[in-house]
C-alpha cells in the first residue's frame, strides 16, 4: 500500500454495486483512497476497507444532494489534490414488463429523470471538483504533466440502437460522450485529461437471460465481467496514459463493430 503522503485520491458514483463497486476495488487494490457515493450505504464486507475512507449517501438525480456531496467531497480532501474522478453513475428506466422505453411511449417526465442524472450530474461534479483535479496534475513518466484524470462512463448504446436500452438512456449517453470532448478541451487547460469508457453488454446485476441471444453478435462469444471495465478505468487514471484525452474506449468484445 502507498503511503499516506503519495497516495492518491479518486471520487467515483455509483459505488454500490456493479461496474462502479469492481471500479472501487480496483482502486483499492491499487492503494488509493476512495471516496464514494450512491443511494445505498456500502456492502457490509466493505467497511473494513482502509482505502475506502468515505461513503456519502446521494441521490444524484437531486440537484440539492448532488451540491451538497461536492461539498462534502471537498471538505475531506480541503487543500489536498483530487486524482481521478469516476462519473458512474446512471439510469435506465424499464417499463414494468422490460419493454424497451422509445421516443412515443416514453414519458417526458423520466427522460428529463434520465438527463438529470445521466449527463447534468457529471457535468455538476466536473465543474465542483475542477479545482481540487487541477491540483492534482503531475509530472507523468516523459517529464510531461499528465495531470489528473476524470473518466465518464458512456455505452455502447449511445452509438447504435440497443435492443433493450431505451433512448432516454442510450441518447444522454451519446450526449455524454460529446461532453466528454468538450470537457477534454477545457479541462487540458486545468492539467486534467478527460477520457470515456463505453462497455458492451457486462454481467452485472441488471442482466437478465433476454441478453444471452446478444452474445452472437460479440466477436469474442462471451459478456465482458464489471473487472474489465474497472481495469480500464484505472489505466485511464495512470500516468501510462499521460497523453490520452477526448477519447472514448469501447469494452464490448468487439461488438461495437456491427
Amino acid at each position: 500500500m502507498s503511503s499516506p503522503e503519495a497516495r492518491r485520491t479518486v471520487i467515483l458514483t455509483g459505488a454500490s454495486r456493479g461496474i462502479g463497486h469492481a471500479t472501487v476495488q480496483r482502486f483499492s487494490d491499487e492503494g488509493w483512497r476512495i471516496i464514494t457515493c450512491s443511494r445505498e450505504g456500502i456492502p457490509d464486507h466493505c467497511r473494513a476497507d482502509p482505502n475506502w475512507t468515505h461513503h456519502i449517501p446521494t441521490d444524484l438525480s437531486d440537484r440539492d444532494d448532488v451540491a451538497a456531496f461536492i461539498r462534502a467531497a471537498n471538505d475531506i480532501v480541503g487543500d489536498e489534490p483530487i486524482h481521478a474522478l469516476v462519473n458512474n453513475a446512471a439510469v435506465s428506466p424499464k417499463a414494468s414488463f422490460k419493454e424497451r422505453l422509445g421516443c412515443l411511449n416514453g414519458d417526458l417526465d423520466k427522460w428529463r429523470e434520465v438527463f438529470e442524472l445521466n449527463f447534468f450530474t457529471p457535468l455538476t461534479l466536473c465543474r465542483g471538483f475542477a479545482r481540487a483535479l487541477g491540483r492534482g496534475a503531475r509530472k507523468g513518466p516523459a517529464g510531461n504533466t499528465g495531470g489528473a484524470a476524470i473518466v465518464n462512463i458512456t455505452s455502447i448504446a449511445g452509438h447504435a440502437i440497443h435492443p433493450f436500452a431505451g433512448s432516454a438512456y442510450s441518447t444522454s449517453k451519446a450526449g455524454l460522450s460529446a461532453l466528454t470532448r468538450e470537457l477534454s478541451v477545457e479541462f487540458a487547460q486545468l492539467g486534467v485529461r478527460v477520457n470515456a469508457v463505453a462497455p458492451g453488454e457486462i454481467e452485472t446485476e441488471m442482466i437478465g437471460e433476454e441478453y444471452e441471444p446478444l452474445i452472437a453478435r460479440i466477436p469474442m462469444q462471451r459478456m465482458g465481467s464489471a473487472q474489465e471495465v474497472a481495469s480500464c478505468v484505472y489505466r485511464l487514471c495512470g500516468d501510462d496514459f499521460s497523453y490520452v484525452t477526448g477519447t472514448e474506449i469501447f469494452v464490448t468484445g468487439g461488438q461495437h463493430l456491427y
